[in-house]
């Protein structure tokens, strides 16, 4: 994929239904989704999960998941700089329906997937959440879906907020090779929202192979990135304005799990 392929600026991609929608078809691969749906007072949004597992994540507002025969009320957030968020797990084959009352916007992280889990919420309390990294390396990691955290059958999705002027997803790693016990192979896609209205972040994908991705782009809020295979980082937040950025990945492995190589020239010294 080219660099203009693989950098999604905010609207390229809106729809009557969502302002960002990224498929599989659409990014050229076979596991990963990502829509942003924006709702407005009293708005509803219905979707069919398809051959997809999905996570409902507010990341401005609350709403109310029904799916399964389950009902799900999501208190969400202020912004995704104000705190971490509940959440609510719908299965494939499902269908659901989004309603808020205030209106907001919400993502959906999608994988394609095998297994037909139950419908679940997970609560904002039982998020773990790390540091990782110290200094100007320093940011913050929401696992809220990390192989660890809970239970999907191919979706990975963590929340990370970068201080303004720092770096992360540093020192660059990849995860674009079956390797067992070393390297699972995933799709990804980076979401930013960054925080201040002329607040911007860079992103790098350098390949790890011949032809493979590479890109260095200027991200705003509403942008995303995909990561369909290279070394990816580092992601960097312009002083003053703290970075927002939603991964998601899946990938083809029986195991679900994150298994990342980080690149040898970019180690020493590390913090």
């Amino acid at each position: 994929m080219t660099s203009n392929e693989l950098y999604v600026a905010k609207g390229t991609t809106a729809d009557a239904n969502h302002v960002l929608d990224i498929d599989p078809k659409r990014a050229g691969w076979t596991h990963s989704s990502l829509r942003i749906v924006e709702l407005e007072p009293g708005g509803t949004h219905t979707f069919a999960a398809g051959n997809s597992e999905w996570i409902v994540l507010p990341l401005q507002g609350g709403c109310t998941v029904q799916t399964e025969g389950e009902e799900f009320q999501l208190s969400g957030r202020e912004s995704v700089f104000a705190s971490v968020s509940d959440f609510a797990y719908v299965p494939r084959d499902a269908r659901a329906q989004i309603a808020s009352g205030a209106g907001g916007r919400f993502a959906l992280a999608g994988a394609k997937c095998e297994r037909q889990l139950p419908a679940r919420y997970g609560p904002a309390p039982e998020v773990p959440v790390e540091e990782r990294g110290s200094g100007t390396q320093l940011r913050h990691v929401r696992n809220f879906a990390s192989a660890d955290a809970f239970d999907c059958d191919k979706l990975i999705a963590v929340e990370v907020i970068t201080p303004g002027g720092n770096w992360s997803s540093y020192p660059p790693h990849k995860h674009d090779e079956h390797r067992p016990g070393e390297e699972a192979e995933l799709e990804e896609i980076y979401y930013f929202e960054i925080d201040g209205p002329n607040g911007f972040g860079y992103q790098r994908v350098s390949p790890s192979r011949e032809g493979g991705a590479d890109v260095l782009a200027e991200v705003r809020s509403g942008d995303a990135v995909l990561v369909p295979d290279g070394w990816h980082g580092p992601s960097i937040a312009q002083p003053g304005h703290d970075m927002y950025y939603l991964n998601v990945m899946a990938g083809p492995g029986e195991t679900r799990e994150w298994r990342i190589c980080f690149h040898p020239d970019h180690t020493e010294g590390y913090r």
